[in-house]
């Protein structure tokens, strides 16, 4: 059986390392072997935990698009394995459009595409966008694959 092409919440928080609401996207909107689409509406619930004082500052789009691509490791895995553990190692030619993220009204549509990558890293542009189609964040992300912490003597 091949992972689906759309998942609701639950279904993401499956393959992803988040849960409750940490977990940020709420559907699986596409995806291929290079590509995903997420959509969510989390960026205005009142109890977000990534909300400061200030609000949800637009920085966090970066979270959003991580999860994004944590979700589409999970998805491209071999069915049956476990997919590679991974973390974000840089964020790089970020731009942001609006302050916060928490005043966009709608649903934020998150976007992935794998440029290139091998079984230590993978190279992703992102771009969060509104429901019209602007762009409020893009840039792109390494994400390293399978490293072991040191660990202190």
């Amino acid at each position: 059986m091949s992972a689906p092409q759309q998942l609701d919440r639950a279904g993401i928080a499956r393959l992803i390392p988040h849960s409750g609401s940490m977990c940020l996207l709420d559907r699986l909107e596409s995806w291929d072997a290079h590509n995903i689409h997420c959509t969510t509406a989390t960026h205005r619930h009142a109890d977000n935990p990534l909300r400061t004082a200030s609000g949800l500052l637009s920085p966090n789009a970066i979270e959003y698009a991580a999860q994004a691509m944590a979700l589409h490791g999970g998805l491209i895995a071999p069915e049956g394995s476990e997919p590679s553990a991974g973390f974000l190692a840089s964020a790089r030619n970020v731009r942001l459009a609006i302050a916060r993220l928490d005043e966009v009204e709608g649903v934020l549509h998150v976007h992935a595409q794998r440029v290139s990558g091998d079984a230590s890293q993978i190279l992703y542009e992102f771009a969060v966008k509104d429901e019209a189609g602007r762009a409020l964040a893009e840039g792109r992300a390494v994400v390293v694959l399978n490293t072991p912490l040191a660990m202190e003597a």
